[in-house]
């Protein structure tokens, strides 16, 4: 049985990919390389800015970082949707979690669930990943949760085969 297309499950799920949010320093926001697509770090953003800031145990709650988590996930794949296409991505290989940590602050792994869930909700078992939760003093604009993806990517020309249509 094919899976759905990622476009087709966002859309199930009630979900829209955000506008890829412009590069804040010399990087880009994807590179593919052979059949890898590594997505930069994406923090929470609303209309070019960061949504919420503080660290997580301190200003921010477990939930609420758990959910920024979450939209950390969606940037990131909108991030490979404008690279290289969404439906191209056949599983997602590493997921690596940031999380600004109030000192004692001891549950990152429970923030980045929130990521590596929506991962799997999209993609299903292909969303299955490694992983790495870090706490961390700070982040960059004061994010309280930072998400970096890698993915396989499917051969250009099977892209359409990938998806669940036809060639």
């Amino acid at each position: 049985m094919r899976r759905a297309s990622p476009a087709r499950r966002l859309a199930e799920l009630g979900l829209k990919l955000p506008p890829v949010s412009p590069a804040k320093g010399s990087y880009v926001p994807a590179v593919a390389a052979g059949d890898l697509l590594f997505v930069s770090g994406q923090v929470p953003m609303a209309d070019g800015e960061v949504v919420l800031t503080g660290r997580v145990g301190d200003r921010v709650t477990v939930e609420t970082a758990v959910l920024l988590s979450r939209q950390c996930a969606l940037a990131a794949l909108a991030a490979a949707d404008a690279t290289v296409g969404l439906d191209r991505i056949v599983r997602v290989v590493k997921v690596v979690g940031y999380v600004s940590s109030a000192p004692g602050f001891t549950a990152q792994a429970n923030v980045v669930n929130g990521a590596s869930d929506l991962l799997f909700e999209v993609f299903g078992e292909a969303g299955q990943h490694a992983r790495t939760s870090i706490g961390v003093a700070a982040l960059p604009l004061d994010a309280p949760v930072e998400i970096e993806l890698t993915v396989q990517i499917a051969p250009e020309e099977s892209s359409v085969t990938a998806a669940g249509g036809t060639p």
